[in-house]
């Protein structure tokens, strides 16, 4: 089956879930009566706002509803893995919609293969990425006080099906992570490609080497 990506560009978080989750079950649906259907990629970008996965903590959100409003932020309680995260504007969103048994792959294989997709976007930049253990996403000095998140991640998966997926920090505003404990972690930072670069850097251009990286990993 073909694999599409699609640029929402801009999009209120509960519309993007919205439409999400109409392709989730329409892709598992498809699957499980032998129809076609499409995978799908979607790049995005979201408002301020704040989601708590299933294992989250009521208490890593930091902010009262009054104090999210102040900032311009709502927050959500999804249905993915993983604790709370931020999205906002500068931030590059991926929401592969995709049958991992089309290209054998299982949940950790999945999720590796994203984080590979970002460390090698990272290595294109001049920025040595990695992973660190017991923790998803992608981090820079690991082995040091220093370490810090350059990209969180959160995927649901059902029937081989995946939905959510990653939050990569272009030129996101990182005084908005103040507000929460991002995925739980207390003690580590978060940090952007513009904060390491030190000037912005063009969402297009990122956009464009984070879709032909994931591509070329699902095609082995």
């Amino acid at each position: 089956m073909k694999t599409t990506v699609i640029d929402w560009n801009l999009i209120p978080y509960s519309e993007a879930w919205q439409r999400q989750t109409e392709w989730f079950d329409a892709l598992i649906s498809a699957k499980q009566n032998g129809e076609p259907y499409e995978n799908r990629i979607i790049l995005c970008e979201h408002p301020h706002v704040y989601t708590l996965g299933r294992s989250g903590k009521n208490q890593h959100m930091l902010l009262n509803d009054e104090q999210l409003k102040a900032i311009g932020a709502t927050l959500y309680h999804i249905d993915r893995g993983g604790d709370i995260t931020y999205h906002g504007p500068g931030q590059l969103v991926c929401y592969p919609i995709i049958n991992l048994e089309e290209f054998n792959l299982g949940l950790k294989e999945y999720v590796h293969l994203l984080e590979e997709a970002v460390i090698r976007v990272c290595a294109s930049y001049g920025i040595a990425a990695e992973r660190m253990e017991k923790a998803t996403g992608v981090w820079l000095d690991v082995h040091t006080p220093r370490a810090r998140k350059i990209c969180a991640m959160g995927v649901r998966c059902s029937h081989y099906v995946t939905m959510h997926g990653l939050a990569f920090n272009v030129n996101t505003d990182l005084r908005y992570f103040s507000y929460i404990h991002p995925c739980g972690f207390i003690d580590k930072g978060v940090t952007s490609l513009q904060q390491e670069l030190g000037e912005e850097t063009p969402l297009a251009e990122v956009k464009e080497r984070l879709q032909q990286a994931i591509l070329s990993l699902l095609q082995g």
